[in-house]
């Protein structure tokens, strides 16, 4: 064969060196594959080069090569493949997705290389055409010759590297092949390596960012402080539940404390060193659901420019509280059902089967039963939440606690404001025993934080805070004495008042006074329309 025929004369030799120079550089798979088949292909002598990597199986039931799977559990993917038709110039040669997508291992010639670990070299197909599945196609593209070969590293097989050749292949094209195969199963090792990487300090930084906002939410609440037997209930259901993998369903209104509960579940579990992720059902826009649960590819939908993990893989290994649960759309119930009892879920956008171990922790400011029977929850998830319920009760229903969590948030405000602290005199606990507190303790500790500002160097005083009307302390009577419709009428009005000071006069979103009060901002807005409440309202 003279110089000006063979593949590696000192002009065809250049493209093969500067792959291999290129294919160190790669940081993810993906693009290594590309820029193997890419540049092999582009080779006059090649009609098809492609590269398929041993994952674990993933369509199994709908496999064309099912019947000859001998279990099912781990096949050949094909991930990359570039080349040009001489029959047919529109056909696209890079698609991933026909017929030869999956090869299970030991079936057929990619299948066998992958299994014994051993070349398949056809140097003539006109000689040899028993490993060629489609003859009719090699013959019309001119293929005359086929390498097959595995993908080792350090004895480990990780796929296979095919070649269709348009001429007989001699022995120094296939020690050329046989370079660049060793260098690219080098390369892929690296590539998954720093893939890894990336994907463990993606999901610290994922972890991280969480954590900060359980930072921010630790600090509306405090500790959890008090001395009430219903607290103390609380701390034996804590103890009795937390060492188990168990899920918890916390209810009760909002801002009495649902999160610190979950919060010490996860710190007293087996976990405590893991993440614990909360995320606000009530938040999220209908539309990101399960991007924000499940994650999602880059280029998955509109706006989807990288790829992006989802709380449930950021909180692997640890806890996942769902605040809010009773928000989560019923079709989307379904698929939250399926992680939770088998482990499973798949980013939007991706076929592969992600495992995933979490314990979840969810909280309500609903009843869900109530809402399992209005249609609105589907009962198979609450059940499987509810494995051990927990019910926090409001501050109300515990003034013993309210004046030793006014001091705890008195000496916490003259920290963080750099003040002297003040004294909470009797005369202040009996007026916050007083009130109703429809923000329970979030409200309360607004309301303290407030009192500090506005002090100055003068004495705390509370009183000008709570509601002025004497009247509004016959609701502690509670059944014992009956309101008129004017007193009730006038306790509404006073009541939303209150609830949006302790807001400033915020509406909407989380620590609005509608959330205070436990309704819809648009029933609020329209009952403050209604009773023409302003802010310039003095």
């Amino acid at each position: 064969m003279s110089s000006s025929d063979s593949l590696v004369a000192e002009d065809a030799l250049l493209p093969l060196r500067d792959l291999l120079l290129e294919m160190p550089h790669r940081r993810t798979t993906e693009e290594l594959l590309r820029l193997i088949v890419n540049r092999l292909a582009a080779l006059p002598e090649i009609g098809l080069a492609r590269i398929w990597l041993l994952r674990p199986g993933d369509i199994c039931s709908e496999c064309t090569m099912r019947s000859e799977c001998p279990d099912q559990t781990q096949c050949l993917h094909l991930l990359a493949s570039a080349g040009e038709s001489n029959v047919d110039p529109g056909a696209d040669w890079s698609r991933t997705d026909g017929m030869f997508r999956r090869f299970p291992r030991g079936v057929r010639k990619v299948g066998s290389i992958a299994e014994l670990g051993a070349a398949i070299i056809v140097e003539d197909i006109q000689k040899d055409g028993t490993w060629i599945a489609r003859p009719k196609w090699a013959a019309q593209e001119g293929i005359q010759g086929f390498a097959g070969q595995p993908l080792k590293f350090h004895g480990q097989t990780l796929g296979v590297l095919g070649v269709f050749a348009r001429r007989v292949l001699d022995e120094e094209w296939v020690s050329w092949l046989r370079v660049i195969t060793d260098h690219a199963a080098g390369a892929i090792v690296n590539a998954q390596a720093f893939e890894e990487i990336q994907h463990l300090r993606d999901q610290l930084e994922l972890e991280n960012a969480y954590l900060k906002e359980e930072v921010v939410d630790a600090h509306a609440f405090g500790e959890i402080v008090g001395t009430s037997l219903a607290l103390e209930k609380i701390g034996r259901q804590i103890e009795l539940v937390a060492p188990t993998d168990a899920s918890v369903l916390i209810q009760g209104e909002s801002g009495t404390g649902k999160e610190l509960v979950a919060r010490e579940i996860h710190r007293r579990s087996a976990r405590a060193d893991k993440p614990l992720i909360k995320v606000n059902c009530a938040s999220i826009p209908r539309e990101l659901y399960e991007s924000e649960f499940f994650g999602h590819v880059k280029g998955a939908f509109t706006g989807a420019v990288r790829d992006r993990a989802g709380r449930f893989e950021a909180a692997d290994g640890g806890t996942l509280l769902l605040d809010e649960v009773g928000e989560i759309p019923l079709d989307l119930q379904a698929k939250l059902l399926r992680v939770l009892q088998e482990g499973e879920y798949e980013r939007i956008g991706e076929e592969r089967t992600r495992t995933v171990d979490v314990r979840v922790l969810a909280a309500s400011n609903r009843d869900l039963l109530d809402e399992v029977e209005a249609g609105r929850f589907r009962s198979d998830l609450y059940y499987r939440l509810n494995v051990f319920p927990i019910e926090v009760p409001p501050l109300r229903k515990r003034r013993e606690d309210i004046g030793v969590l006014a001091a705890h948030f008195l000496r916490e405000a003259a920290v963080r404001f750099g003040v002297d602290e003040r004294a909470l005199t009797a005369a202040n606990v009996r007026a916050l025993e007083a009130y109703q507190w429809p923000g329970n303790v979030r409200e309360l500790r607004n309301v303290i934080e407030r009192a500090v500002i506005t002090a100055g160097e003068r004495r705390l005083r509370l009183e000008p805070l709570l509601p002025p009307d004497p009247k509004q302390s016959r609701t502690q009577a509670d059944d014992l004495d009956v309101m008129s419709e004017e007193e009730m009428a006038h306790f509404r009005r006073a009541n939303i008042r209150r609830a949006l000071e302790s807001a400033g006069w915020k509406v909407y979103g989380e620590d609005g006074a509608a959330e205070l009060l436990g309704i819809k901002p648009t029933t609020l807005a329209s009952r403050m329309k209604k009773m023409g409440i302003e802010r310039r309202e003095r």
